[in-house]
């Protein structure tokens, strides 16, 4: 099986991200919107054998790569945010 391993390093990441933000929307909407976002701005990294798993997961240990990834994560948050999918109930 074939996957992009980025997914689930941005799924690691994402959460710890968006608790710094109080004022950015967490509904599963946007958060599929800022992960979408964020996937598209990184280099994908794919993986087909547990070998290869075990080399992406090292690389994750590499203070520039999480930076990256953060940096991908905080860009996207501001897009959504600005723009969201769905109208805010306090909204007109």
């Amino acid at each position: 099986m074939v996957k992009n391993y980025m997914e689930d390093i941005v799924d690691l990441i994402l959460p710890s991200v968006i608790k710094g933000y109080k004022d950015v929307c967490s509904c599963s909407e946007c958060l599929e919107d800022i992960k979408a976002i964020t996937l598209n701005h990184l280099k994908p990294h794919y993986v087909a054998t547990d070998k290869g798993e075990v080399y992406t997961k090292l690389n994750e240990l590499v203070i520039q790569f999480r930076a990256d990834i953060i940096k991908e994560i905080v860009m996207a948050m501001e897009k959504v945010n600005g723009n969201s999918r769905h109208k805010l109930e306090n909204q007109s």
